[in-house]
């Protein structure tokens, strides 16, 4: 594939036409045309709709656009690199981060990471759907326990546990009794699966209270309501103060924290210094690293 005609496809489609196309890089209209007409000919694809007072993107153009802006970024900031001397971070990171990490962490370890590197304009996105970072525009993802995807690669950076924990003042459940919980969903009725000293254990909840984030949770718990499940980093500060008491380690899967890229792209200068950055700010990637830096 031609890159220069590729390059020149991505300028019309950015600027939406052949003409202002033209004007914003002072190169000669048909010359665009032109370049643009051969890569559909190459690649055997209309990649415009060309009326005749505008001009669109193919559902194909829109797919190529997509993926030939980045791409065509990093070689540039490669070769700028490279001409330098030096790569340096710059441009654009597009993050995509699960709620309570960005509610407690992600503040602050964006604006570290903002005064280190000037040039790269940071945006993080807060939400705990599965992204489609291609489709998007996403260079970065932090996830917990992703689904295995042949199209990423990862690494963890974090790991956590949930445990149960409630007011001092509320008295734990004795045998098969029904304990008062602040749940995650009104329907999650289900007992939770707990380790103790003597095997496997489960508490049977009777749900006063259903609280979509876990920050709320975590108030609801130390205000009394009842006892819930939490990450033991959120609560080490309580449980060290005594306002929250520990019932048990809940049995199931470690908690990770997971960073992802797309495994066919070049690792770009401005991902590599976001991932060196959570290495620094978490060495070890530890429950107890994560809850000290949330009530740092």
């Amino acid at each position: 594939m031609d890159l220069l005609a590729l390059a020149d496809f991505n300028l019309v489609a950015r600027h939406g036409g052949f003409g202002r196309a033209a004007r914003a890089a002072g190169r000669p209209k048909a010359t665009l045309s032109r370049r643009v007409t051969e890569l559909e000919a190459a690649l055997n694809l209309r990649l415009f709709e060309r009326g005749a007072r505008a001009l669109k993107l193919t559902e194909e153009g829109r797919a190529l656009f997509e993926r030939a802006g980045q791409l065509l970024t990093e070689l540039e900031e490669t070769a700028s690199a490279i001409a330098a001397g030096g790569e340096r971070p710059r441009g654009r990171l597009r993050i995509s981060a699960p709620l309570l990490f960005s509610q407690t962490a992600m503040g602050r370890i964006a604006a570290d990471f903002a005064l280190k590197y000037p040039e790269v304009r940071l945006e993080v996105t807060t939400e705990d759907r599965a992204v489609d970072m291609i489709e998007e525009g996403y260079d970065l993802v932090i996830r917990v326990n992703p689904d295995p995807d042949e199209s990423l690669v990862g690494r963890v950076f974090l790991r956590d546990r949930l445990v149960v924990v409630a007011s001092p003042n509320l008295t734990r459940p004795v045998a098969n009794e029904a304990v008062r919980a602040v749940v995650r969903s009104a329907g999650d009725r289900v007992p939770w699966q707990v380790k103790t000293s003597h095997g496997p254990k489960k508490i049977v909840v009777e749900p006063v209270l259903a609280l979509s984030s876990l920050l709320m949770v975590r108030d609801a718990v130390r205000a009394g309501v009842g006892a819930g499940r939490l990450p033991i980093s959120l609560v080490s500060h309580d449980l060290a103060a005594g306002t929250l008491a520990h019932w048990a380690d809940v049995d199931g899967p470690e908690i990770t924290l997971w960073t992802l890229y797309p495994s066919r792209r070049l690792l770009s200068a401005r991902v590599a210094a976001f991932l060196d950055h959570l290495k620094q700010a978490f060495p070890m990637g530890t429950p107890d690293e994560l809850a000290a830096y949330i009530f740092k």
